[in-house]
């Protein structure tokens, strides 16, 4: 596990975590996609379990009331850092892809 200080959060987002959890039956082969990037395993995850571990926090945007509503009616989008993890795997002897999975958050957060 990294430091939450290493990786630059940029200002509007926060380090979600640094782990999703890999679904129910999936199989390896695993390919794991940070906003459409391959990541190498080592290198950029490893898997404990169930889960896929980052080494570095996964950045997220954070979204109020009023920007998430102001985006709802098409006044403007958004220009933050938000970071989605794909996960690519076999299941059933069938590829699958499954996009933007949940970031398990860090114990303090809300």
């Amino acid at each position: 596990m990294s430091d939450k200080s290493d990786t630059e959060i940029p200002k509007g987002s926060y380090a979600a975590g640094e782990r999703v959890k890999i679904p129910a039956g999936a199989e390896p082969p695993f390919t794991v996609f940070i906003n459409g990037v391959e990541q190498s395993e080592g290198a950029d995850y490893g898997i404990e379990g169930n889960e896929i571990v980052f080494t570095r926090p996964i950045v997220k945007e954070k979204i109020g009331t009023g920007r998430w509503l102001a985006m709802y009616l098409g006044l403007f989008g958004t220009y933050r850092k938000d970071e989605k993890i794909d996960l690519q795997f076999s299941r059933g002897g069938k590829v699958e892809l499954i996009p933007d999975l949940p970031v398990v958050p860090y114990p303090e957060a809300e």
